[in-house]
């Protein structure tokens, strides 16, 4: 049985720029370098024969590859007393389309999704019950801008527990279409 879930890499120069964030803050669980990445779907423990099928509704996504700058900082949970960091990306359309396809091909493949708001992010940093303000953190890098991230494909990780933390490894890699450019575009009349 795998413990899986989808979503998109995030590229190293980003990750550099997200992990100079990193600070003494008292409960903070810090990402590691190849723990960054955006979550698309969780789905939870999957049976080793069933990955196959949630490989085939994956393939079925169809939409065009578009880049989304991870820009800005927030929090779930209140800020004074955080459960995870994380940076948002903007715009959010091509993640939110992404989302919906491949939740709607999931589920139509007999997969229990989660269905609260889906809301893109990056987790930076998770936080134990007694967790120390992030206020001046958020003050101070709130609107700080990481870099670009070309979406050109999603991927299908396994989550397995490690002395770290989460270990993700890659099953499968779902390329997306080539972005549109205005020569493609149908002509207007």
């Amino acid at each position: 049985m795998s413990r899986v879930f989808f979503g998109v890499e995030i590229p190293s120069e980003v990750k550099k720029r997200l992990l100079k964030l990193k600070s003494p803050i008292n409960g903070a669980r810090w990402q590691s370098r190849n723990q960054l990445h955006m979550t698309l779907i969780f789905i939870g423990s999957v049976e080793d024969e069933d990955l196959e099928t949630l490989s085939y509704a994956a393939s079925l996504v169809s939409t065009p590859a578009f880049e989304v700058e991870v820009t800005g900082l927030g929090a779930f949970g209140r800020p004074e007393h955080p459960r995870n960091l994380w940076a948002g990306v903007s715009p959010e359309a091509g993640v939110a389309e992404l989302y919906r396809q491949l939740s709607a091909q999931v589920a139509a493949a007999g997969f229990e999704i989660e269905h609260r708001g889906f809301r893109p992010h990056i987790t930076v940093a998770r936080f134990r019950k007694q967790a120390a303000s992030i206020v001046n953190l958020l003050e101070e890098h709130g609107q700080d801008r990481f870099g670009v991230v070309p979406v050109t494909e999603f991927v299908l990780f396994e989550s397995a527990p490690g002395a770290g933390g989460s270990v993700y490894t890659v099953i499968e890699r779902f390329p997306l279409q080539p972005p549109l450019d205005e020569t493609d575009q149908p002509d207007q009349i």
